[in-house]
């Protein structure tokens, strides 16, 4: 019994260092994954803090983009006051502009006049000067030299004739005339048949302008600028040959008008650009207008219309 109990003693010895040593190295290796973790929780909290501030910058950059933000939330209201403001605020400046333009225009008139010897009033709107009569309006009827039968046609209804024609000059200041210019051949034949009409009749207005269904609006302003030259009239108007005019209706009309600035009378319209080029009314110059599909500003329509003296004036002279 002693000696079982003697080599019992140094084999539990044994045992007990080999449990200790493998209690060790377990020891060892959980210290080592217990300082992993431990160790890699800074570095966890350190991402954790970068990629907050990261976050709060791309807000910060962001924030301008987001549909949320207080800019975009404004009130509807707000935003069509704002609208609106900017709106007047062109028009108001648009007409201050205008305003200027006349005024100007009206300033190179005076000028004008005292260089020509001729005395004005201060408001511009009296008769330049004392030799010259004032009329009531001049009417030019657009014409060509392939419209003899409708020359002959309004003479024979509402343009009087001869005494008749004089008599409405000087007794109700209205001026009638067609009016046309010279053909590309100066002297040619088409110049000399009119030359032969106006002796017989003497009812033409001839211009400096070279005819051409092109050239409309040229003529038009080069009528404008020579009948306000000539005749000292209250209003200018532009009427085709194809239109029959009531003098009487007309003259009342105007009449209602005349001691308001800068009229502007006729049937007025406001029609599409026709940016595409092949068809009829193609506007070369569409691009003036804006984007394709936008209209032309708000216009009388050129069969008929009316101008007050000081636009006519203008028109003279910035042409």
């Amino acid at each position: 019994m002693s000696l079982k109990s003697r080599g019992e003693l140094p084999s539990r010895s044994v045992i007990s260092q080999k449990w200790t040593l493998l209690l060790c190295v377990g020891c060892f290796c959980a210290g080592m994954l217990f300082t992993n973790r431990m160790w890699a929780v800074p570095e966890s909290k350190g991402i954790t803090r970068t990629t907050a501030v990261e976050a709060e910058k791309l807000k910060l950059v962001s924030e301008g983009c987001d549909p949320k933000t207080k800019f975009v939330k404004r009130d509807s209201k707000d935003i069509i006051g704002e609208v609106h403001k900017t709106h007047h605020a062109i028009q108001t400046l648009d007409k201050t502009i205008s305003n200027l333009e006349m005024e100007l225009a009206a300033a190179r008139a005076a000028q004008e006049s005292i260089v020509n010897g001729s005395p004005i009033s201060e408001d511009l709107q009296k008769t330049e000067s004392s030799g010259r009569k004032r009329y009531l309006m001049v009417v030019g009827i657009n014409t060509a030299f392939s419209s003899r039968k409708r020359r002959d046609s309004v003479r024979a209804t509402w343009m009087p004739q001869g005494e008749k024609r004089k008599k409405l000059e000087e007794e109700k200041g209205i001026i009638i005339r067609f009016v046309i210019g010279h053909s590309a051949t100066s002297g040619g034949i088409l110049d000399r048949a009119i030359e032969a009409e106006d002796k017989k009749h003497g009812d033409f207005l001839r211009l400096e302008h070279v005819e051409g269904y092109l050239e409309l609006s040229a003529k038009t302003k080069i009528y404008f600028a020579t009948a306000v030259a000539l005749w000292d009239a209250e209003f200018y108007i532009k009427v085709d040959d194809d239109v029959h005019v009531n003098i009487a209706t007309l003259g009342e009309t105007l009449v209602r008008h005349r001691k308001k600035p800068r009229v502007y009378i006729g049937c007025m319209k406001s029609g599409p650009v026709l940016a595409q080029k092949g068809v009829r009314y193609h506007e070369p110059e569409y691009w003036k207008f804006g984007e394709a599909g936008n209209k032309y500003f708000r216009h009388a329509t050129g069969q008929l219309y009316a101008i007050s003296k000081d636009l006519a004036r203008y028109i003279s002279i910035n042409q």
